[in-house]
């Protein structure tokens, strides 16, 4: 026979009411009555929903996700290694889309604080004071974004976009362009100052392209600020801006990789089921939402915030081709 509210009551020696109320509004209830209802709750195991676990453990169970953009084809990957570590830990996920709006963060997260464990925030674009007021309503676990006061997982450059562009250089490209993401965004910043690190290195000229939203509306706005520069190859913020752009330029009868070659980032799966293939830049993106589970999930332990890179994976396919002679030698 199930354990009702009743139940506990009697147990504890309180009115259902007083019962209910240790449930909804502990902070209305008497120390002593509170700790006979806490009592009754483990003897009998009456852990009906959220509230009652809380007290039970001082945890909801559950964490919440902000992402900036359900429809963009990164984050289920995230979402998907996430929740896999999240049921491993007992816990559940709260998933909510920011619409691409950084101001729409940080009302998100006060929405989200007093029902969950902690927040993991995917792609973040708020700035550090408000990173900071949000850190100060609930634990925090980035994805996506460093940050020096908060733990948080990222994808290494490294070794991806060394590989990449040497790669672009075997095959005798000389002028290579980045179509870029929103300004704000720190993985943007990390890619920029890495191409131009590695192309200066290697003798490169590099081309900035511009900064485009994240979205595949930026990658056809990418294609057409790519025509008006002489680049042979192209680096892009994201597969999908990759994949709007190539096929903008079949629009316009420019031939990927005969004219133009080609290199994305994420390896979402639509890379590969396209021809040609996208060669992009692989990020672990499964392990990034698993590794930021675990780091949120510690994030009450003592000790300097985690911040882990992972490591990325250059996967050459078939959107890109040797440059011309002409090209070669310019």
């Amino acid at each position: 026979m199930a354990v009702t509210l009743k139940d506990v009551a009697a147990h504890a020696g309180v009115s259902v009411a007083t019962a209910s109320r240790a449930f909804q509004r502990p902070e209305m209830v008497g120390r002593d009555a509170l700790a006979r209802v806490r009592d009754a709750t483990e003897v009998l195991g009456y852990t009906p929903n959220r509230t009652a676990r809380a007290l039970v453990t001082g945890r909801a169970g559950v964490y919440g996700v902000i992402v900036p953009d359900l429809e963009n084809p990164f984050f289920p990957a995230v979402l998907k290694g996430a929740q896999a570590r999240a049921h491993e830990l007992g816990a559940q996920l709260l998933i909510t889309d920011a619409g691409e709006s950084p101001e729409g963060e940080l009302p998100l997260v006060r929405t989200l604080a007093p029902q969950v464990d902690g927040i993991l925030l995917c792609s973040s674009r708020m700035d550090e004071e408000s990173l900071h007021e949000a850190a100060a309503l609930t634990r925090l676990s980035l994805v996506n974004r460093v940050s020096p006061r908060l733990p948080g997982v990222f994808a290494d450059p490294e070794p991806g976009i060394p590989a990449a562009v040497q790669h672009l250089r075997r095959m005798g490209h000389r002028r290579i362009g980045y179509v870029g993401g929103p300004l704000r965004s720190r993985s943007d910043q990390v890619r920029r100052e890495a191409i131009a690190r590695i192309c200066a290195a290697a003798g490169l000229d590099w081309i900035e392209i511009g900064s485009f939203p994240p979205t595949a509306d930026g990658g056809r706005r990418g294609a057409e600020a790519l025509l008006r520069t002489d680049a042979t190859a192209v680096l892009v913020y994201n597969d999908l801006m990759a994949l709007a752009l190539m096929e903008r330029l079949h629009g316009w009868g420019v031939r990927v990789p005969e004219q133009i070659s080609l290199v994305g980032w994420d390896d979402i799966p639509f890379s590969s089921m396209v021809t040609p293939g996208l060669a992009t830049v692989r990020v672990p993106r499964y392990d990034m939402g698993a590794t930021a589970i675990d780091l949120l999930h510690g994030a009450d332990e003592a000790g300097r915030p985690a911040r882990v890179g992972l490591p990325t994976q250059f996967v050459p396919r078939g959107s890109i081709a040797r440059a011309t002679a002409e090209d070669a030698q310019a």
